[in-house]
């Protein structure tokens, strides 16, 4: 059975209530009884005063003092002589047949009368008889204490406990539920939360104002939130690849065969006229392999370098790689800058992946320095050149940078501020840093992008 947690909250208040209303109702009856014997103790102080030898005698005045004192009503009755009462009343009944009251020793517990009705109105009375050697031995004084100050007495004595009580349980009581309403709700709004998650809305859940547990939840459902969103554009990625793949790689086949046959078509030409300028078609060569590269590289997209155990010089192919790229700065008027080392820099590797790798890094720093701009490569050694004592190649252009929107991205496929560009340069070239042991970054520096391809050190 479904039990809510605001009725969780609740109960244990309700039973804290009931202990509350227990002892409330117990500390009311404590006072009750406290006001009662205060009572008792006066109407026995009067008694002693009156019937305790020595003393004086009972007279009118006397009974009318001790009744604007107490707050009692009197009777005296005696053999010999006229009642004495302090009634308002001419004439009153016979004294009620009560039992004789014994006084008994200072500091005992004393109690009130028994309740009876005389004169029209209830009184809690005492029978006192005189005995010598009172002046009025032989006579019996009743002292009767209205029922109505009794009542009012122990009411005022247990208004205050009665009050507090009350007030204190509908204090506890309202503000248990407010706070377990605020409980419930924020559970409910984490609730509401978790299922637009699962539905797909992986939007931050604003934080609320209070420090405590709920906040740490929350913040644990933001950050699943934002792991979930990483998640989904991670698997929305690979899909892109995967459709990719089955879409374009008979695309990219049928290119790469065209792209042969004319790079055939040429060097056979070449070899049967060889009396012709050769430059231009030499160009057409190099463009034709550099298309052809590309697209070898577009259908390894994914698949692990084949060939990671053969030494390459990193110095031959980065010149290989600029030459390609000469004829396409040269038409653009851009500057393109290499500094090769003295000095051979060798690694083991793949020369075609390496060659996909700094064909993109500087391939798309030409584009970025757009017409006009300018493109340094240099290798920068820092021991004898091998892995162990750390190099790095870095490509630099002055171009305009990344957009902001895309920089934290730049390395993922399918990210790209340029208008005809597709996303997969960048991403092919950190595969294939990162399968030769390599990281690849970049960052701006006095106006130019640099990349920068980091081996040992």
């Amino acid at each position: 059975m479904r039990f809510s947690l605001r009725y969780r909250l609740l109960l244990p208040l309700t039973l804290l209530l009931a202990g509350d209303a227990a002892a409330t109702a117990w500390a009311a009856d404590h006072a009750a009884r406290t006001a009662e014997r205060r009572l008792a103790e006066q109407q026995f102080a009067v008694a002693r005063t009156l019937t305790v030898p020595p003393t004086f005698r009972l007279t009118q005045p006397v009974l009318e003092s001790m009744k604007g004192f107490s707050g009692a009503e009197f009777l005296f009755i005696h053999p010999n002589q006229p009642p004495l009462y302090t009634f308002r009343v001419p004439n009153p009944d016979a004294p009620p047949d009560v039992p004789v009251t014994v006084l008994g020793a200072e500091g005992e517990e004393h109690r009130l009368g028994p309740p009876v009705t005389y004169a029209g109105a209830e009184y809690r009375c005492l029978r006192l008889p005189l005995r010598e050697p009172h002046p009025d031995h032989g006579g019996d004084l009743y002292i009767f204490y209205p029922e109505s100050l009794r009542r009012t007495a122990v009411r005022d004595a247990m208004r205050p406990t009665l009050a507090l009580g009350t007030i204190g349980g509908l204090i506890a009581v309202g503000l248990a539920l407010v706070i377990g309403t605020g409980l419930v709700r924020r559970v409910r709004d984490l609730d509401h939360r978790t299922r637009l998650i699962a539905g797909g809305d992986f939007r931050p859940l604003p934080l609320p104002t209070a420090d405590d547990e709920l906040t740490d939840l929350c913040k644990s459902v933001n950050d699943m939130a934002r792991r979930l969103a990483e998640f989904q554009e991670a698997l929305q990625r690979n899909e892109r690849l995967r459709v990719l793949g089955q879409f374009s790689g008979g695309l990219a086949h049928q290119l790469r065969n065209a792209a042969s046959g004319a790079k055939l078509a040429l060097e056979v030409f070449l070899a049967e006229n060889p009396a012709s300028d050769p430059e231009p078609l030499q160009v057409a060569l190099r463009q034709l392999a550099r298309i052809e590269s590309n697209l070898r590289q577009f259908l390894d997209l994914g698949k692990p370098p084949a060939n990671m155990n053969v030494p390459c010089n990193l110095v031959k192919v980065l010149d290989q790689t600029v030459s390609l790229l000469r004829p396409q700065c040269q038409h653009a008027g851009i500057t393109l800058t290499w500094e090769p080392p003295e000095t051979a820099v060798a690694i083991t590797g793949d020369a075609a992946q390496l060659s996909h790798l700094f064909g993109n890094v500087i391939g798309n720093a030409v584009e970025a320095a757009g017409p006009g701009g300018s493109v340094r490569v240099r290798i920068v050694q820092e021991g004898a050149g091998s892995v162990s004592d750390g190099f790095f190649i870095e490509v630099a252009d002055n171009g305009p940078g990344p957009p902001p929107q895309i920089a934290a991205k730049l390395f993922e496929p399918f990210v790209t501020g340029k208008v005809e560009g597709i996303g997969l340069g960048l991403a092919v070239a950190m595969q294939a840093a990162e399968a030769h042991g390599a990281t690849l970054t970049w960052l701006r520096r006095d106006g130019w992008t640099v990349f920068r391809i980091a081996w040992g050190g």
